[in-house]
């Protein structure tokens, strides 16, 4: 009830009284909290995780630079902004010191958590794509970074350089074999930082976080558009396809303690690769399309990298519910590195003969 009262106060803030409305828990997401508001018109509230986002105004400033170029430019395009308030501000501080926001909840609109279709790959990736394109003239330089160097594996690197240099010595052992395997393939950091000293990339406007959750469908299971937009900042396209791959390839996510489960489904890559260059064909460089299928290792590779890191220090970052469960974390995302790569050939074969205008998955 106190926490009804609460939000209720929010709600007040946009001219809606709390009494109207039914509040209810909504989705699955890990860093937000959110709320599905019923009503006579129904809406999304969010409490923005200050852990995550240190400076939530970031998040506003530059969702409302580029809700104001999407009206002036492409105002046909679905993009889920915040509502203002009376007094016109996209943010709420409640009397928690807590930041919240209200959005338009999209009627007629499902999401997924899981990819069993390759379809569903291409739409979402058709989604991410066009997401970029559109913005392909907007001067991205101009938006804040709401997680600075979120995707910069070099960092990454570091960090796990320096976790082996203060890691208990038991678990320096049990992780010999992914350390080992980490160092190993240490030419996958190699290419990152070429491609960033050598500016081989153009500086986009990306999403940073393209799991399936992350596109609303509509009934018909056609993608609509891109949900959370807390990450959306300059970067490279190798975040979004590379999470894309990391995320949609496999059905076994990276909880998955059997690793038998975790298996390559290269149609999706065929389908993630044929949904985003239906977007982004016309804008995508030599380069880019060059480095395509270097995307997926690229973040797995982090991934793996960031959980074995975690676990060197002791599960200071990533919740944990069992023991060394970011070690298991870290050994599933390299299975999933070892079949990326196992493929990797028929993947640049599939892409060096491909002609998107004649792909199964367009209509």
């Amino acid at each position: 009830m106190e926490q009804i009262l609460k939000l209720g106060l929010i709600l007040e803030q946009y001219g809606l009284s709390g009494s109207d409305f039914k509040i209810l828990e909504f989705g699955s997401g890990l860093i937000n909290h959110t709320w599905k508001i019923c009503g006579t018109k129904n809406y999304i509230l969010q409490h923005i995780n200050q852990y995550v986002f240190k400076k939530p105004e970031d998040i506003a400033f530059n969702l409302e630079l580029i809700g104001d170029y999407f009206q002036i430019n492409t105002p046909k395009y679905l993009f889920v902004r915040p509502l203002p308030t009376l007094s016109g501000d996209s943010l709420v501080r409640g009397n928690d010191g807590e930041y919240y926001r209200l959005l338009p909840f999209v009627e007629n609109s499902v999401t997924i958590n899981e990819i069993d279709n390759p379809l569903f790959a291409y739409e979402a990736a058709r989604q991410f794509g066009q997401f970029t394109f559109l913005l392909n003239n907007f001067d991205s330089t101009k938006l804040h970074y709401t997680l600075p160097q979120f995707h910069d594996l070099s960092l990454r690197f570091n960090q796990f350089q320096e976790a082996r240099k203060t890691a208990e010595k038991d678990r320096m052992d049990e992780a010999e074999k992914e350390i080992k395997y980490i160092s190993d393939n240490v030419d996958i950091l190699d290419t990152y930082q070429k491609i960033i000293t050598q500016h081989e990339l153009p500086l986009r406007v990306i999403h940073h976080d393209t799991k399936i959750s992350n596109v609303l469908f509509n009934q018909s299971m056609k993608g609509l558009c891109v949900i959370d937009l807390d990450t959306v900042m300059p970067g490279y396209f190798i975040s979004d396809i590379g999470d894309m791959m990391r995320t949609y390839l496999s059905s076994a996510n990276e909880e998955e303690k059997d690793f038998s489960k975790i298996q390559i489904n290269e149609d999706c890559f065929y389908a993630i690769y044929e949904g985003y260059l239906s977007a982004m064909s016309s804008v995508m460089t030599p380069k880019e399309k060059q480095y395509f299928t270097y995307s997926g290792k690229y973040m797995i590779y982090m991934q793996a990298l960031r959980f074995l890191t975690d676990f060197l220090n002791g599960d200071s970052y990533y919740h944990t519910t069992y023991p060394k469960q970011n070690l298991i974390r870290a050994q599933n995302q390299i299975v999933l590195l070892q079949q990326y790569i196992n493929a990797e050939q028929r993947f640049c074969e599939f892409i060096q003969k491909s002609d998107i205008n004649s792909s199964i998955y367009h209509n």
